[in-house]
């Protein structure tokens, strides 16, 4: 039996035991198998995406029958960012004349689908491309182009072309093939594009500290620069750089400061600065609503809360989740609100009005106010509690008495907002402008506009003189403020001034609570501030040193202070004291 089975597999041989189309298949698996082996180690090589996706096309053209390939690599606006070609240059009758059209590019990127063409000279996509022969026998070229595709993304092309015969006409097996060499490139061109954005990432973050250390070495006024806050004074200066280093932390900010200084504009540089400055900035004036409609506003509501509750209503937490939310005038609300507030601020929790489910929210506070909190919890009329909750880093906000150089840059800013709203081309004159840098203005930059548009409205011609503005004409309301003086001491400045013709002011000096009485003087006494000349506190002190030749003791009786107040503000405001 055995010897008959031999003599059987001799009569048969070796060459006849499978069909020949059957051994052709496996020798073409075989062959496929190695291509994509030797392009998968091409593509996991360390090297540029250019040089691997050459290295490509060169070893595809080893493994499938082809004239021509090309890889095309896209951007992301769709436009040719790398290109690879490999083989046989393109002859004038072969109907290509670069390494692919853009319109047969376009095709394979909108339809994301292989593009087979049978003869591309009968084709539209190759008509601006196509030169044929002379002689007008065309050699027939077919084209087979697969999209390059990674998570759904298309990332480019990838194309061959060959001589159309019944031999090497395009198949199903050579789209199969090519389909997944284009899936693999795919793979590696978006893991070349999220290491370099890695390594992008990674060299800004290193480089981040040696920045911060440039600008700190720079005069803050050549890279501080916010939208909405003009000057150039040494005051605002010290706030922009103190906002700078702020912003880039997630630490509750109290803006403090008088009215009309700016503490919302203030309050957007700190957003607009820091890493949340890309989303939401949401603002609540908290003295202009009730407590239950601010409890609502802040902290949403759910339907049917409450009378006229329709629907739910998100707060302004939850607005402001990944961003930043400002409370204005934040010294004005109740007791009662204060201790729900301080809930939310420590535990970053809250429940809408009327919902028994907790919300968590990620907010940068910043609040603001004009008021004294101090003497407010003192008072019993603020928590201590909330109170060191929101005085994490306080900024005092300069008044516009204390930066006079930057009122005419703000000036002509407030009138060239004025001149766009209403068509017209008004100019300050320089005497305009010396006029109201010697102004004091008790209400600050909010005053300065006023008192600039309500001139600009005036105005009979182009130029603004110093005859057009109110405190010229003993029309400036201004002086309203000062025969009403400041609060202090718990006391009421408007019934003292109805008893005594004098006002509350801090002497130079001075402990910070300690003020004094001084007489007051109105709109058309040279001596009022509104009008008079600016006098800073080291003017004052400069002056009185003067008159009292320069004997500390007797500037101390013309000051209404002690000689060492006067020697320490000496020293304070580097004055060298003269000797005779």
């Amino acid at each position: 039996m055995a010897h008959a089975l031999r003599d059987r597999i001799d009569e048969i041989g070796p060459r006849n035991i499978l069909p020949e189309p059957r051994i052709n298949s496996i020798h073409e698996a075989d062959i496929s198998l190695r291509g994509i082996y030797e392009i998968s180690k091409v593509l996991t090589a360390p090297a540029r995406l250019e040089i691997t996706i050459a290295n490509v096309v060169n070893t595809l053209s080893s493994v499938v029958q082809m004239r021509h390939g090309a890889i095309v690599v896209l951007n992301a606006k769709a436009e040719p960012e790398i290109t690879a070609t490999a083989g046989s240059s393109h002859p004038p009758q072969s109907g290509i004349g670069r390494a692919i059209p853009q319109a047969a590019i376009d095709r394979i990127v909108a339809t994301g689908a292989p593009l087979v063409i049978h003869d591309v000279s009968k084709s539209e996509l190759f008509q601006a491309d196509f030169q044929p022969a002379s002689s007008g026998d065309t050699i027939p070229i077919a084209f087979i182009g697969i999209p390059v595709k990674a998570e759904h993304e298309i990332l480019g092309t990838l194309s061959i072309d060959r001589v159309d015969d019944e031999i090497s006409s395009p198949c199903d097996k050579d789209v199969r093939f090519l389909t997944i060499v284009a899936d693999l490139i795919g793979r590696t061109i978006r893991l070349h594009r999220i290491l370099s954005m890695d390594q992008q990432r990674f060299i800004e973050e290193q480089r981040r500290p040696e920045k911060w250390l440039d600008e700190e070495r720079i005069d803050p006024a050549q890279h501080v620069k916010v939208d909405g806050i003009i000057g150039e004074s040494p005051a605002l200066k010290q706030v922009l750089e103190t906002v700078k280093v702020v912003a880039r932390t997630n630490s509750t900010v109290l803006l403090r400061g008088e009215s009309g200084t700016g503490k919302e504009f203030f309050a957007q540089a700190i957003h607009k600065l820091s890493p949340r400055g890309k989303k939401a900035f949401v603002k609540l004036n908290c003295a202009a609503l009730s407590e239950s409609v601010l409890e609502s506003e802040l902290f949403g509501h759910e339907k049917g809360a409450f009378t006229g509750a329709i629907s739910q209503r998100a707060g302004r937490f939850e607005l402001a989740n990944g961003g930043t939310l400002l409370l204005d005038e934040i010294g004005e609300i109740s007791p009662a609100f204060q201790a729900k507030l301080l809930r939310v601020l420590q535990e970053g929790e809250l429940e809408r009005v009327g919902g028994t489910r907790t919300l968590q929210v990620d907010v940068r506070l910043i609040c603001a106010t004009n008021k004294d909190l101090e003497t407010a919890v003192l008072d019993g009329e603020f928590r201590a509690d909330l109170y060191y909750r929101i005085n994490v880093v306080p900024i005092i906000l300069p008044p516009l008495r204390e930066r006079a150089g930057d009122i005419p840059r703000l000036a002509n800013a407030f009138l060239d907002r004025f001149n766009k709203e209403n068509h017209r081309e008004l100019a300050f004159a320089p005497s305009a402008l010396d006029l109201i840098s010697q102004c004091y203005f008790p209400g600050n930059v909010r005053e300065l506009e006023n008192c600039v548009q309500r001139t600009a409205t005036l105005a009979r011609s182009r130029t603004i003189t110093p005859s057009d503005f109110a405190c010229k004409n003993s029309q400036c309301l201004s002086s309203l403020l000062w025969k009403a003086g400041y609060r202090s001491h718990g006391r009421n400045a408007v019934d003292e001034l109805s008893r005594r013709d004098t006002m509350p002011v801090r002497r130079i000096g001075a402990p910070e609570g300690e003020v004094s009485p001084v007489k007051v003087v109105y709109p058309n006494d040279p001596a009022c501030p509104a009008i008079g000349p600016h006098l800073t506190e080291r003017d004052r002190l400069t002056d009185a040193m003067e008159k009292a030749g320069w004997v500390q003791a007797k500037a101390a009786r013309i000051l209404g202070l002690t000689p060492r107040q006067v020697g320490y503000a000496l020293r304070r405001h580097g004055i060298e004291v003269k000797k005779f």
